[in-house]
């Protein structure tokens, strides 16, 4: 059963805190919860980018996402 849009939330923002890398993909997030359509957690994740939880990171040809203290953690 797919989880709600609050602990799918907390889930992805869990995942972006804890991962070693500070950028991920949007397929990263869909381990966060199978069950759920990858559709949905993209539409999650863009709603946390709103909300300023996350934020868009771009190498230039790829877009990420990314917690935004750990990106200026990273850049300095």
């Amino acid at each position: 059963m797919p989880l709600s849009d609050d602990e799918l939330k907390a889930k992805i923002v869990e995942k972006a805190e804890k991962s070693p890398k500070p950028q991920l993909y949007i397929k990263d997030f869909y381990k966060c919860d199978p069950d759920t359509k990858p559709r949905k957690i993209k539409n999650v994740a863009n709603e946390l980018v709103r909300e300023g939880k996350l934020m868009f990171w771009s190498s230039g040809s790829t877009t990420m996402y990314a917690i935004p203290s750990r990106i200026q953690d990273e850049e300095k």
